[in-house]
Parts: structure tokens; C-alpha cells; sequence
């Protein structure tokens, strides 16, 4: 469960850095397929007994992937901030014809946004590869777990 959660913390935070960058809402979508293969490869890994260890290994290291994924939003937001900064999102506004307030104004409400939708998104990511973290652990053991245990079972 460890190795898998940090393999996929390592790659959620990777993605999730180079996604925010170009569009945040993307993220939960890569948090779905992360969810499942970490859930999966705890299950590789650890060899749990039963559908209950599977599942609770799954989930633990979707939640491990998931902190990656919210380390990796936060720097990508960051980033997004120091290279687009409210000035040039108030520029992109007036263009669709959207009344920007002023600027004192506008930029704590920037960068409150930029940080807190990457703070809520990165809450989400987290709920969504703990869940599937689970389920792909429970497919392992449906797949490959239970032919195991009951082959060590049988030469017992």
C-alpha cells in the first residue's frame, strides 16, 4: 500500500501540476484512472487475505495518490498565478465584454480563487482516488486475490 501510494503520489502530483497549468477541471478526470491503478497495485503489492484488506489497501493508497494530487494543484496554481497574474485575467475578461471591479479588488479576489478552487478541487481528488483506490483494490482480489488464497489454502 505504501509503494503504491507513493508511485501514484508521485504521479498525481506530476499531472496535476501540468494540468492545472492549462485547465484545472481536468484534474479530477486523471484522479479517476490514478484511483483505480493505485488501488490495484496496492493490491499487487501487499497480497492481501481477504476482499476487506483489499479494498482498505486500495483506499489507503488512493488517499496517498490523492495528497499528491493536492500538493501538485497547489503548485500548478502557483504557477498558473505568477505567470498569468490578475492582470492579464482582467485583460481576457474585458474581452468577453465582463465588467472587471477595480483593481485592489479584483486581485485578492484572483488569487482567493486560483488558491481556493485548487484547495477544494484537491479535496475532491482526494475523495475520488480513495474511492476507486477501494474499488481497484476490490477488483484485484476478484481478478487475481482470490485465485491466490485459495491455491495457499489448498496446499495447506
Amino acid at each position: 500500500m505504501f509503494k503504491s501510494g507513493l508511485i501514484f503520489g508521485l504521479i498525481a502530483f506530476i499531472l496535476a501540476a501540468g494540468i492545472t497549468l492549462l485547465f484545472p477541471l481536468c484534474v479530477p478526470c486523471a484522479a479517476i484512472f490514478l484511483g483505480l491503478a493505485a488501488g490495484g497495485l496496492a493490491g499487487v503489492f501487499d497480497k492481501p487475505l481477504n476482499t476487506g484488506a483489499s479494498a482498505k489497501g486500495g483506499a489507503l493508497a488512493g488517499v496517498m495518490g490523492g495528497i499528491g494530487a493536492v500538493l501538485g494543484q497547489m503548485v500548478g496554481s502557483g504557477v498558473n498565478a505568477m505567470i498569468v497574474g490578475p492582470e492579464a485575467a482582467q485583460q481576457f475578461m474585458r474581452q468577453f465584454g465582463l465588467v472587471v471591479p477595480s483593481s485592489g479588488n479584483f486581485d485578492s479576489a484572483y488569487y482567493f480563487s486560483l488558491f481556493g478552487s485548487a484547495c477544494c478541487l484537491g479535496l475532491f481528488d482526494v475523495l475520488i482516488m480513495a474511492g476507486l483506490g477501494a474499488v481497484g483494490g476490490l477488483l484485484w482480489w476478484q481478478i487475481t486475490g482470490q485465485k491466490q488464497a485459495y491455491s495457499n489454502n489448498a496446499i495447506t
